[in-house]
């Protein structure tokens, strides 16, 4: 049984079961391509674009264009919960846990879900026929913010890089666009001398949770991104653009990103499940359970541009 449940005893003078500060459930989900999976690993078809050619003959022969195909591969992740409450605990206690026990279990699944996303979204993605082919996220869709001389937290600057380099990419502007960032990032913007009034007012919004969408994109705050330890790269201080060879190093960086709803994609195979039942090996204690099945995997390079901010 959990050793924590008889903080909650009667002796505590309270009534209720209080849930900590915590990220409650997926942000993530809604914000990216849901699909349905079943067996260990499965396989998700692309379409890529094609060329006409220009018709130069009457009565010519019909061309032939090969449309090109390619595919990437979602293998599953099993996630699980469980903690058992004690029938005597229940007894001494003001409430019955059993349905917080149970809202716990899905705000974990909720985080580990996103976990999941966020790995997949930035990692080498499996294509080719057989999914056996890593495919990186390369340098043309990696930006650091900069501050025209070095490299910098989250700025509008950048984000209008990001912008133009979607928009370059000829990603759909029908397609919603998402970004994942910190609190530290919106406290940035927010901190910006050289933004214009109506820009400021918006950030303001923005970080005060007015508004969630600002120069195209729907800002998602997470508190989960990776952060590079040591010195991994090298930037343009000036363009923000991932060279590899200059003379900018981004160290200590958040790995936020950007992306087009469907460049991500989160497929499962158990949706979170949950379960309250007795355990005759365990004298008849309840046991709450909870698990899912999941996995991710980046569509398409050029709808996702990471962007790293030091903080």
């Amino acid at each position: 049984m959990s050793q924590q449940v008889t903080e909650a005893f009667v002796k505590q003078f309270n009534s209720n079961v209080f849930h900590l500060s915590q990220q409650k459930g997926s942000r993530l989900r809604r914000a990216v391509r849901n699909e349905s999976q079943r067996g260990e690993s499965q396989f998700f078809d692309r379409i890529g674009a094609s060329a006409a050619i220009k018709k130069t003959t009457r009565h010519s022969d019909t061309p032939q264009i090969d449309t090109p195909h390619s595919r990437r591969r979602v293998t599953l992740t099993d996630y699980e919960w469980g903690d058992l409450i004690d029938d005597a605990d229940k007894i001494r206690m003001l409430i019955d846990p059993e349905s917080d026990y149970a809202m716990s279990a899905m705000y974990a699944l909720g985080r580990s879900m996103d976990d999941e996303i966020i790995e997949k979204a930035l990692a080498d993605a499996s294509g080719g026929q057989d999914g056996g082919t890593p495919v990186a996220l390369g340098n043309d869709n990696k930006l650091a913010a900069v501050d025209g001389a070095a490299v910098s937290n989250l700025n509008v600057f950048t984000l209008r890089k990001i912008k133009k380099k979607m928009d370059e990419n000829e990603v759909d502007e029908s397609i919603k666009r998402y970004m994942c960032v910190a609190a530290s990032q919106l406290e940035s913007l927010l901190g910006e001398t050289a933004v214009t009034s109506a820009d400021f007012n918006t950030v303001k919004a923005l970080v005060h949770g007015d508004v969630d969408q600002f120069m195209g994109f729907e800002f998602i705050r997470l508190e989960r991104h990776e952060f590079l330890g040591t010195a991994i790269t090298t930037v343009d201080p000036v363009t923000g653009a991932v060279t590899g060879g200059g003379a900018t190093v981004a160290v200590g960086a958040r790995r936020c990103f950007a992306w087009a709803q469907d460049g991500l994609l989160l497929s499962l195979a158990k949706d979170m499940r949950s379960r309250i039942s007795e355990r005759p090996d365990k004298s008849y204690s309840t046991q709450v359970y909870a698990c899912m099945g999941i996995g991710s995997t980046r569509m398409e390079e050029k709808k996702v541009v990471e962007v790293l901010c030091t903080e």
